[in-house]
């Protein structure tokens, strides 16, 4: 546990550089699956490497110790980490386990209100709920099915081709269940505040994953882009009031998108299309690998630790 048990608390360093790259370079769809992975499997890591070093400072317990015929010598010859990054390392991880789960208490909660609302909407063929409300606002609410939700208001901001443009983007949201998504990065930054930046950029991406699945169904992205930066200025003052605001699901686009991620994802659209870019998922794939690998090994050391102070 000399090296490999502090890797994966160094890796989140990594994450503004690797979301903003990621974000700007690499295919919406690909991107988000990287970043989620991303908040994820680091979080993960380095929550259980907190865990890992918590545990060296709790064999140091005399009690504890005697529970478990712990030879103290042994443990405090053989384990190279300082009692007190033991307990500063107990300290991150009753933090950051507290902070998950109120996060996935809140979220869990989210989605059932989102469900149950979705569920007491008109049931449509087409999922297109109309509500008459002269604030322009349109949003995807996940459900059992889910709703495509917009007001009056918004409906006559647009014209018809635009209409299908709006309704292409949200749709988009529902088949692709981008709401899990966001919950799941959400949970990763949650557990390691570093990872937030992953969780921030998994908000754009899957609206950038909506904008080109809108181009692909209407063959023009162009006319996209200008339905994205019209259907912002026309929200731009609209206070969000829906579940489907709360759940990260944009499409109801508030002030501070409008100041940033609209004009980056007109001009993403009027740009040509982003590639794959597999040097990019393989160099993501290879820092993840490693995270785990480190996790492993400490893991490992750990276990070999134990062995000996239990064999003193």
């Amino acid at each position: 546990m000399r090296i490999a048990v502090y890797l994966p608390l160094l890796l989140p360093l990594l994450a503004p550089l690797g979301a903003r790259t990621l974000s700007e370079r690499c295919e919406p769809r690909l991107a988000t699956w990287l970043l989620t992975a991303s908040a994820l499997v680091l979080a993960t890591a380095s929550t259980i490497s907190l865990g890992l070093l918590a545990i060296t400072g709790l064999i140091r317990v005399p009690v504890l110790a005697g529970l478990g015929h712990w030879s103290l010598h042994t443990a405090q010859h053989d384990d190279p980490t300082e009692l007190s990054v033991a307990l500063v390392a107990g300290l991150l991880l009753g933090g950051a386990a507290l902070t998950a789960a109120r996060m996935l208490w809140r979220r869990a909660r989210s989605l059932a209100t989102a469900a149950l609302q979705a569920a007491c909407m008109p049931a449509p063929d087409d999922g297109l709920v109309v509500v008459e409300d002269e604030t322009p606002e349109a949003y995807a609410l996940p459900g059992l099915p889910g709703r495509v939700v917009v007001s009056t208001g918004m409906l006559h901001t647009l014209n018809t081709s635009e209409r299908g443009i709006l309704l292409a983007h949200e749709r988009a949201h529902l088949a692709a269940h981008h709401y899990l998504f966001v919950a799941l990065a959400q949970l990763g930054a949650a557990a390691n505040p570093l990872l937030r930046p992953l969780a921030t950029a998994v908000t754009y991406t899957i609206e950038r994953w909506a904008d080109e699945h809108a181009g692909t169904v209407t063959g023009d992205r162009v006319r996209v882009a200008r339905t994205v930066g019209k259907a912002a200025l026309a929200a731009h003052d609209t206070v969000a009031r829906a579940p489907g605001a709360a759940l990260g699901i944009l499409g109801r686009r508030g002030p501070l998108a409008g100041a940033g991620p609209v004009p980056r994802r007109v001009a993403a659209l009027l740009a040509p299309p982003l590639g794959r870019h597999p040097w990019l998922a393989a160099a993501t794939v290879a820092i993840l690998a490693a995270a785990t690998l480190s996790t492993a090994e400490a893991a490992h050391d750990l276990n070999a630790l134990l062995e000996a102070v239990g064999a003193s």
